[in-house]
């Protein structure tokens, strides 16, 4: 099939509102109407936008085949290649914010070839300026993605909350594996203090004591009088070790522990051991991920394992944070063994996957779009962007999946 005739017998092709890369059909700014209809445009022999005014046709595409998104611009006369020297050509794309980015084109094999990278997202209002014998030509057009407009009152109602990017301390993290445990002092060994006959106890399993409650009446084997044995501290009876007619020795009759005095306990192996100090701050998390709490190093102790070097980090808990954790359960910590302010970063629960791009959805009036960023050091609450986004740019941070999720539905595509 001849170039003439593809030409002239492409279909139409349907695009998705606001969230593709080419989104509505090219206008002249002459006053003319479209060749095409709403919603709809043409393609060339390169599935590029095809553009006409009169006999003269330019097909627009970017190509990214193993180089960064360039335009590369085919010409046409009464639907016949033509040699890209005879056509001068300039684009404008209008971002979203008002940024405007201007490419200039060279000719290069059969082809006019965009003097810069066309940045992400592809998606902006093109303006295309062409002369060629003589005659001058006009088209604009709207090519958009991963764009959307929520109202006020929607995005309120979806919880969406914004702030603007800045500048922000991030950390060097360490994670490690641990286990939560009830703190030395928070522990209680209840022993008799004159060896005798236990002739009644009061305490059970899992009971909750107060200091001073009596646990169990001892008859000494000396005075053969009967003395009582109190809990040391208030808590809960972990430990039962006796039982009546038995008679005490040196053992602990039974062990009362205060679940709200934790701290946990991580393994520093050596290649760890150097950058692990006291006071440093650890984001713990459940295996599970479901509970979370900001802790600080507040020991450091060798382990009897001298073959290992291991040492271990005590990271101190509050009591609020028996709400969310209980003694003998795993947890994993995130130490923060170096902080450093850099210039531009983001939240890490903002970021959000889009194509093959980790991103943000920044706002400009009620509309979003995507934001593909260059991510650098990351910690759970702040994320480095290198590049991406700009100072100051107001982003989502809360409801940024529904803002991908509406997006979505609308048929994003990455289309040109």
């Amino acid at each position: 099939m001849n170039t003439k005739h593809l030409l002239r017998t492409l279909p139409l092709l349907a695009v998705a509102l606001l969230a593709s890369c080419s989104d509505g059909p090219p206008t002249k700014e002459n006053g003319e109407k479209a060749a095409v209809a709403a919603g709809e445009y043409e393609r060339g022999p390169h599935r590029g936008r095809m553009l006409r005014d009169g006999d003269l046709a330019l097909e627009i595409t970017i190509f990214e085949d193993g180089v960064d998104p360039e335009f590369r611009v085919y010409a046409y006369r009464n639907d016949e290649p033509i040699k890209p020297s005879e056509v001068k050509l300039t684009i404008e794309l209008g971002r979203l914010g008002g940024k405007t980015d201007r490419f200039s084109f060279t000719p290069q094999e059969d082809f006019l070839r965009g003097s810069g990278v066309v940045t992400e997202p592809h998606s902006f209002d093109v303006r295309v300026q062409a002369s060629e014998g003589g005659r001058n030509h006009k088209w604009s057009y709207p090519s958009y993605e991963g764009r959307t407009v929520i109202t006020p009152e929607a995005a309120k109602a979806g919880g969406i909350k914004i702030e603007a990017a800045g500048p922000a301390t991030v950390s060097d993290l360490v994670d490690m594996g641990g286990r939560i445990e009830i703190t030395p002092e928070g522990k209680g060994e209840v022993r008799a203090r004159l060896p005798g006959l236990i002739v009644s106890l009061s305490g059970k399993l899992g009971q909750q004591v107060s200091r001073g409650h009596v646990l169990a009446r001892v008859e000494s084997s000396h005075s053969l009088q009967t003395y009582a044995i109190t809990a040391p501290i208030s808590g809960t009876i972990v430990e039962k070790n006796v039982n009546v007619g038995d008679t005490t020795g040196d053992r602990a009759l039974f062990v009362v522990a205060d679940p709200t005095k934790l701290h946990a306990e991580f393994f520093v192996y050596p290649r760890d051991a150097e950058r692990v100090r006291v006071g440093q701050s650890v984001n713990l998390r459940s295996l599970s991920g479901e509970a979370r709490f900001e802790g600080e190093v507040e020991a450091i102790l060798p382990t009897a394992d001298v073959a290992s070097q291991t040492m271990i980090a005590h990271v101190h808990l509050p009591p609020s944070a028996s709400r969310v954790f209980r003694p003998g359960m795993g947890v994993e910590g995130s130490f923060a063994v170096a902080q450093s302010n850099v210039p531009l970063a983001v939240r890490t629960k903002a970021i959000q996957r889009f194509r093959d791009f980790e991103v943000v959805f920044a706002k400009v009036g009620n509309t979003y779009e995507v934001r593909m960023l260059e991510i650098g050091r990351r910690t759970p609450e702040w994320t480095e962007v290198l590049g991406g986004l700009e100072p100051g740019e107001v982003y989502v941070v809360d409801g940024a999946f529904l803002i991908r999720a509406d997006i979505e539905k609308s048929g994003a595509s990455h289309d040109h």
